[in-house]
C-alpha cells in the first residue's frame, strides 16, 4: 500500500520535529514545508503550534498560512491541528486580555482555563465522541497536554446532510474540548507526538482516514 504523503506547515513552530517523526512513526512519507505547491498536494496537512496564540497568528500570516489552509479546506482537503495549532481554529484568542482573531473555521473563543493550577501539564484522560475515528482503539489512554488556554465550548451548528461534528472532551478545574473531527478538519489541543503509542495511534488513525 503506498504511504500517505503529509506536509507539516513550516512556519517556524517549535515542536515541528517531533511532530514529523511522530508522523514517520505512524506510517507517512512526511515534508517539512511551507512551499504553496506541497501543501495543496499532500494528502494530509499538518499545523503544529505551541506558545502564544497571538504570535502563531502572526507567524502563520508570514507564510500565507490562513490562505494556505483554507484553500485545502474548500477543497475537502484534510487539515490537522495540535495544540495552539488547534486554538487558532477558533474565531478568537484571549491572553492576558490581549484579543487576537484566529482562523475563523469553528466559531468561539479560546481563553485561559479556570483551574487551581495553570498551565495544565502532563497525562491526562478524555472522553471522546462515539464513532471517532482519531480515538479508535485508544479511548480509554491518557494523553500529554502542556496548555494554559483553551476553548470551552462548541457551537457550530450542523445541518443534516452533513455530519455532526465528533467532539473528544477533557478536564482541567473546567471540563475543555480536548479534540475535534469536523469533516476534513480534525485538531486535538494534547500533543499527540508527545504522548507514547497512543498519540502515535491517533496520528496512524487521521493517516489511514486520508
Amino acid at each position: 500500500m503506498t504511504r500517505k504523503s503529509v506536509v507539516v506547515l513550516d512556519y517556524g513552530s517549535g515542536n515541528v520535529h517531533s511532530a514529523v517523526k511522530a508522523l514517520e512513526l505512524a506510517g507517512a512519507d512526511v515534508e517539512l514545508t511551507a512551499d504553496r505547491r506541497r501543501v495543496a498536494e499532500a494528502d494530509g496537512l499538518l499545523v503544529p503550534g505551541v506558545g502564544a496564540f497571538s504570535a502563531v497568528m502572526e507567524a502563520l500570516r508570514a507564510v500565507g498560512g490562513p490562505e494556505l489552509i483554507e484553500r485545502r479546506l474548500a477543497g475537502g482537503r484534510p487539515v490537522m491541528g495540535i495544540c495552539v495549532g488547534m486554538q487558532v481554529l477558533f474565531e478568537h484568542g484571549v491572553e492576558r486580555g490581549q484579543g487576537t482573531e484566529g482562523l475563523g473555521e469553528w466559531p468561539g473563543t479560546v481563553s485561559l482555563l479556570d483551574a487551581p493550577v495553570v498551565p495544565h501539564m502532563g497525562w491526562n484522560t478524555v472522553q471522546p465522541d462515539a464513532g471517532s475515528v482519531l480515538f479508535e482503539g485508544v479511548e480509554d489512554e491518557r494523553f500529554y497536554f502542556v496548555h494554559s488556554y483553551a476553548a470551552h465550548e462548541w457551537t457550530l451548528d450542523i445541518v443534516p446532510p452533513f455530519p455532526p461534528a465528533l467532539l473528544t472532551w477533557s478536564e482541567h478545574g473546567e471540563r475543555f474540548l480536548a479534540a475535534v473531527e469536523n469533516g476534513p478538519l480534525s485538531a486535538t489541543q494534547f500533543h499527540p507526538e508527545k504522548s507514547g503509542a497512543p498519540g502515535i495511534r491517533v496520528l496512524s488513525n487521521w493517516i489511514g482516514s486520508l
